[in-house]
């Protein structure tokens, strides 16, 4: 059975590093997508600080749907270039904002939610899978080791997909 430690470190090139590979360890074996992403959700909101939504928007085909998360109610459909979610599907560029409410579009799903990071999730042949999206409570949450490492965990849930 995987158990997740804790990481005690204010180092976040480290958190991000052990993080990898105790997503590497939960999903290790696992084909189910849903089970993949739903406890990859767990994994990323129990153990980074200072946020309050973790998440997946899968694309369909049209828009993109809201998936297995951690945190309150979320927007349930989100359009391709569309707020911060919307346009990291539609340019496949990981968004880092500092602060949503200066973001011309932001969709507010929840009010309490200060800055974001989103990170597009393309499959190997080129397809939109849909975004990874974290939410913070706190203004400038985000930063390039953020980024960085999200980007990381990123490659750890596609990698399972095949």
């Amino acid at each position: 059975m995987f158990e997740a430690k804790a990481i005690a470190t204010d180092d976040k090139a480290a958190l991000y590093a052990e993080l990898v590979q105790q997503a590497e360890g939960l999903m290790h074996g696992e084909t189910n997508t849903i089970a993949n992403a739903a406890n990859f959700a767990a994994l990323v909101y129990d153990a980074v600080p200072d946020l309050n939504w973790a998440g997946f928007y899968l694309f369909d085909g049209n828009e993109l749907v809201v998936g297995p998360f951690q945190g309150k109610p979320a927007c349930i459909r989100i359009a391709l270039g569309r707020g911060v979610c919307g346009t990291a599907a539609q340019t496949r560029q990981t968004q880092v904002v500092r602060d949503v409410h200066e973001f011309a579009g932001h969709i507010a799903c929840d009010a309490a939610s200060n800055s974001e990071i989103v990170v597009p999730l393309v499959k190997a042949d080129g397809t939109l899978f849909g975004v990874w999206d974290v939410d913070s409570p706190s203004v400038a949450r985000f930063d390039d080791e953020d980024r960085k490492g999200m980007e990381a965990l990123c490659r750890v849930f596609m990698a399972t997909l095949g």
